[in-house]
């Protein structure tokens, strides 16, 4: 009977990234600009890789994969953020904050898949070159594909169905610009202790373990490489390096977030803003920033396309 006469939550207001007007118009045009000028660029890996029959080495094949997951990432978020700075009062629903939350962590943990699954291919073509076009042939991809966006949504759907069995009865604001566990699950009536417990196993330990993994394939691989000649040295390990630069990039905000108690720090929404807008963007562009044949046919292409 007491259950029945709480007040049931149906809808949660966002405080957003800051309070200050002058603060939130900045934010809005360094983010409407950035997602304006990276977002396409991203769109043009894909279409660069697709297009060109010169780039369909396993490496090519899950670099454009990256873009396409970052570039859906950026649409959870991005979109409404920009509207809601222009809005006075920022409310979302709650079956949209779960269906916000349950696409985020989708798409970030299969990116965060994805990019174990580069550092696989990069240790196959290093250490195992001989036998690189046997192991890492069209089935290993899609079937490395697959395995990533099921475990994707398999950590996603976990975290929702921890949140879904949570009653909610008030408050309802969410300090943040968007639906993301630490701040949900603090807002439950209940105490959270286990269910937080759950989460940061889930999610933290999750990043962690990726994180701590990654560093030490890449270890390995520069180990390895030092073996080779100058050429093929410098070009593995620039390409190493760049992947070991996006690995900081994607994991060290997700660690910062969820491998902690989730209490609020004053820097939770930077690094939110980051995590959830920035690094996604840049991560695709960093890569073919540093590889040399995908900027020779995006060059050729636009080129090709080119009108005056």
């Amino acid at each position: 009977m007491e259950t029945e006469n709480l007040t049931v939550v149906t809808e949660f207001i966002l405080l957003g990234l800051t309070q200050s007007q002058d603060a939130q118009l900045l934010v809005f045009v360094l983010v409407l600009i950035f997602y304006l000028i990276i977002l396409p660029g991203n769109f043009l890996i894909i279409f660069t890789i697709k297009s060109d029959p010169g780039l369909t080495a396993p490496l090519y094949f899950f670099l454009g994969n990256l873009a396409f997951l970052d570039a859906s990432y950026s649409f959870i978020v991005v979109p409404r953020m920009l509207v809601d700075f222009l809005s006075e009062k920022n409310v979302i629903s709650y079956r949209s904050c779960i269906t916000q939350l349950f696409f985020l962590h989708f798409l970030g943990a299969g990116e965060m898949f994805l990019l174990v699954v580069m550092a696989f291919d990069r240790y196959i073509a290093i250490c195992r070159p001989l036998r690189y076009s046997t192991i890492m042939n069209p089935r290993t991809r899609y079937a490395l594909l697959l395995a990533l966006w099921l475990g994707g949504f398999t950590h996603s759907i976990i975290q929702v169905a921890l949140i879904l069995h949570l009653p909610f009865c008030g408050p309802n604001q969410l300090d943040n610009f968007f639906c993301d566990v630490p701040q949900v699950i603090k807002l439950a009536c209940p105490d959270t202790f286990i269910v937080e417990l759950l989460m940061v196993s889930n999610s933290g330990l999750l990043s962690l373990l990726c994180f701590l993994g990654l560093l030490a394939s890449y270890a390995v691989i520069l180990c390895r490489i030092r073996k080779y000649s100058s050429e093929g040295k410098n070009k593995a390990t620039s390409t190493c390096t760049t992947h070991i630069i996006i690995v900081f990039l994607m994991f060290g905000p997700a660690i910062f977030i969820y491998t902690r108690p989730f209490q609020a720090f004053p820097a939770d929404k930077i690094v939110s803003l980051f995590h959830t807008v920035i690094f996604p963007l840049m991560n695709p562009v960093i890569y073919t920033l540093c590889n040399q044949e995908v900027k020779a046919s995006m060059r050729k292409l636009l080129s090709q396309h080119m009108v005056f």
